[in-house]
């Protein structure tokens, strides 16, 4: 019997993984940890595998350590698994040849991210898999997260029976934590096909001092190549036996899968080609264009490797004439991309000619795909002059490889919601977001998918959610564009980003801010007014802040703003989704005490009678008043690049605008100015003693000590107050402790280390609203005063007058880290050059 559950991709991966495997070893990668770490939480609490026991897991200092334990748990008879992504991979690979070299049957399942090239990204391609493609592994990809389920069963089934390693692997991010309600296989069903016959064979072969035995030898040229060529049988035999088992997977799940599976006209003439996320994308933009009246197809590849020629041409329709092959990788030097060379290998092998055959690439790091895309991809085929080698999604406007979108179409199914919501990471949006879409999955008939889209920053950096709930399946495997709800739940974002690009005329509009309707007046940008009028919006405003600190929540706005959400936005009454909200907070908190739940209970209460709806004029729709956005200024290349990265229109730039080795000038985060802090520190200069090591803990150099001269005091603006500095070394001087309120991430470390005096101390969170007049004090401060080198003998307090050079960083708020790396900068950073590997370090 299978249930229906709402999890996301690599929820539903580890199901299937933690059944079919006596061990995981592993090492935590982005965005494949989540797998691991599901895995290990179910084996602490006493989960059973087919096998009747719980899942080893093992966490190996490095990703070579985990490849090599997962060889030797294989050569030992273990059922074995791991789970990785990107550089991770790269470093399984020496294993990954052994493995297959010896026929162990074992999965990896590859969460497939970019490589680090010119740059690291944390985002989802196929780069890393594809260098992993001639390993010997067997290679099956899945397209979404119902399929993570399904296609992990039939891998672990798969290699079994052809004693064949397989890669299982997804788009990372998109698929990895994309949420679904899908239908659970569970484990009594799975046990049904798991091939017990071919593990007893399997651990019978493994290394045993009762029966030794060699391998893994070395070898002279006269027996190398025929023992390389002995495994041959095996993989030829390998996609029958996938065929078999996807087959035994329909029987038990009523889902059906080939090696290759077409959608489409049955007599299409033109046919896209491709794997992975992008599969669901084409699929509903076919859908589309066929109800228009073209004839379109596309074929989805499963198995990748080893690639069977047979399948692959017994699924492609013989009418089709026009073929684009999309691959999600980047072969510099290549005559084409993997999957294109391969099918034109096999059509050219078996005489197949097509009147057009070309090959793109599409969707590096995460690049939306949208079904306006696929659609440009079938007018290339139509061109007078086809484009080969072309991308899709970006502006090529140096070597010319782009295709022009000319056409946005919309072809997610009749009656879709889409709702986007804002947030700030930790700020308890997307877990709200996510428990909203659990409640309607688990709750309704009604299909639900989240994606979250993050930037690198995770704490403290945007979030948009992206929930899509509707009557018919959900295959929009990309970002909201057209949404029906939006939702801000920072309201510094109205000055920095177009909020509401894409709304539905007539949709509605939720803001979290602490202002009055008189307020909104001046707050919000003329810009985002006209919107509001002219598409005729239904808008909100509640202060989810001052709702979350009166029930004793405060700066956890979640539970206010899913109840906002819910409604407004009407998908399911609001009753039952105040009954469901409750009873999750009880399953959440419960533990944590009658208190927390009473608070959270309140906190929906609350919302929802602090909802107020803005009666706004007419006059909105043409006025020029209001807020003024914030618009970066700095040098040509803050100005021409990094501007629109940070109001989130880095789509829009063309190759031209980058340095083709991925270079860079320093020193741009100044020019960021988040304001994402609720709360700020105050300077009360009464209480300060002087000790600099509120400078000496902030993550984020945005609290400096300042000495000035009297000459360069009299040019400081009007309340940049000063005191008379203590120690040697500082006559005719003035200090000043100096907070930069819109750099600030509000962690408190500053005012937590501060020991103040007589238990009075000299920093104080207050609201950032109350402290923006400390803007312009800060640039005279880093501007205007020299630094006095002579000042900074080597002890803790002299050494915040050195000018740090590492400043304003993404790191998470109140980060352990960078004070040292800023600390090292201050004292030897004229004469240093930085290497970062990946991610925080």
């Amino acid at each position: 019997m299978s249930k229906k559950l709402t999890m996301d991709g690599n929820t539903a991966t580890t199901h299937v993984a933690y059944a079919f495997s006596d061990v995981a070893a592993i090492y935590p990668i982005t965005p494949s940890s989540s797998m691991a770490e599901v895995a290990d939480m179910w084996s602490a609490y006493g989960r059973k595998n087919l096998m009747g026991q719980e899942l080893k897991v093992s966490e190996m200092q490095s990703e070579g350590g985990a490849a090599g334990a997962v060889h030797g748990s294989l050569a030992a008879g273990a059922l074995t698994t791991t789970f990785t992504a990107s550089q991770g991979l790269l470093l399984m690979i020496p294993n990954m040849y052994k493995i297959a070299g010896e026929l162990l049957p074992g999965v990896f399942h590859v969460s497939a991210r970019s490589l680090a090239g010119h740059a690291l990204s944390i985002f989802g391609d196929h780069s890393d898999v594809m260098a992993a493609r001639q390993t010997g592994f067997a290679m099956l990809a899945s397209a979404g997260v119902q399929e993570n389920m399904d296609m992990a069963l039939v891998a672990h089934v798969s290699s079994l029976k052809a004693s064949v390693p397989f890669m299982h692997f997804f788009d990372g991010f998109r698929t990895s934590t994309e949420i679904q309600k899908i239908d659970v296989t569970d484990y009594e069903d799975m046990a049904k096909i798991m091939p017990w016959d071919a593990v007893e064979a399997f651990r019978e072969k493994a290394m045993n001092p009762e029966h030794p035995h060699l391998q893994g030898t070395a070898q002279n040229p006269d027996i190398y190549f025929q023992n390389r060529e002995a495994a041959n049988k095996y993989y030829d035999a390998t996609p029958a036996i996938v065929e078999e088992v996807m087959g035994q997977v329909a029987e038990i799940t009523g889902r059906t899968y080939n090696l290759f599976d077409y959608v489409g006209a049955p007599d299409a003439e033109k046919v896209v080609i491709l794997m992975g996320s992008g599969c669901d994308t084409a699929h509903e933009a076919v859908e589309y264009l066929n109800a228009k009246g073209e004839k379109v197809g596309v074929l989805k590849v499963r198995l990748y490797r080893p690639f069977s020629a047979k399948h692959f041409l017994g699924a492609l329709p013989a009418s089709v004439k026009k073929i684009a092959v999309l691959d999600r990788t980047k072969e510099s030097g290549s005559v084409g991309e993997p999957l294109y060379l391969d099918v034109l290998t096999t059509l050219q092998e078996n005489n197949r000619p097509m009147d057009v055959l070309v090959g793109g690439r599409y969707g590096l790091s995460s690049k939306e795909f949208t079904p306006s895309m696929v659609k440009a991809v079938f007018e290339n085929l139509d061109a007078t002059e086809p484009k080969n080698h072309f991308t899709v999604g970006i502006d090529d406007d140096v070597t010319n490889t782009s295709l022009e979108v000319k056409e946005i179409i919309h072809a997610a199914p009749e009656g879709t919601i889409a709702c986007k919501f804002f947030g700030l990471g930790s700020d308890g949006t997307v877990g709200a977001n996510k428990n909203s879409i659990k409640i309607i999955g688990d709750h309704t008939d009604l299909y639900a998918q989240g994606y979250f889209s993050y930037d690198s920053k995770k704490s403290g950096g945007i979030t948009i959610s992206h929930l899509r709930f509707g009557k018919k399946p959900i295959r929009s495997t990309y970002l909201i564009t057209n949404a029906d709800f939006v939702a801000c739940h920072n309201p510094s974002y109205v000055t920095r980003y177009d909020l509401l690009d894409g709304i539905k005329d007539g949709g509605t509009f939720l803001l979290n801010s602490a202002w009055s309707q008189e307020e909104l007046e001046e707050r919000l940008p003329a810009e985002l007014k006209n919107k509001i009028a002219k598409k005729g919006l239904k808008f909100y405003n509640v202060d989810a802040a001052k709702v979350a600190e009166e029930v004793g929540m405060r700066g956890r706005i979640n539970s206010v703003m899913m109840a906002a959400f819910f409604k407004l936005s009407g998908v399911i009454p609001y009753e039952d989704a105040e009954r469901y909200m409750k009873e999750a907070v009880k399953k959440t908190y419960g533990k944590k005490g009658d208190d927390i739940v009473k608070m959270n209970y309140a906190a929906i209460d609350n919302a929802v009678a602090g909802l107020v709806e803005i009666a706004y004029p007419e006059a909105w729709a043409t006025t020029t008043e209001g807020a003024a956005p914030v618009k970066v200024q700095g040098t040509e290349f803050v100005n021409d690049v990094i501007s629109p990265i940070l109001n989130l229109k880095g789509d829009q730039l063309p190759v031209s605008a980058f340095d083709p080795a991925g270079r860079f000038p320093v020193s741009t985060t100044k020019y960021e100015k988040r304001g994402i802090a609720d709360y700020v520190p105050e300077w009360v200069s009464e209480n300060c003693i002087q000790c600099n090591q509120c400078a000496l803990v902030c993550p984020h150099a945005a609290i400096r000590p300042v000495v000035v001269t009297e000459e360069e005091l009299k040019n400081a603006p009007e309340g940049f107050n000063t005191v008379k500095p203590i120690g040697k070394g500082f006559d005719g001087m003035k200090y000043r402790m100096q907070v930069s309120p819109l750099d600030c991430t509000g962690c408190g470390n500053c005012a937590d280390i501060c020991p103040g005096r007589k238990g009075e101390k000299a920093l104080v969170m207050e609201s950032l609203d109350s402290q923006m007049d400390q803007v312009a004090n800060f640039e005279y401060a880093v501007e205007a005063p020299q630094y006095k080198p002579d000042l900074t003998r080597p002890n803790v307090k002299n050494t915040q007058f050195l000018q740090p050079l590492f400043e304003f960083s993404g790191a998470c708020a109140g980060c352990g880290e960078t004070p040292y790396v800023k600390l090292i900068s201050q004292l030897f950073g004229d004469r240093m050059v930085i290497a970062n590997a990946t991610g925080c370090s």
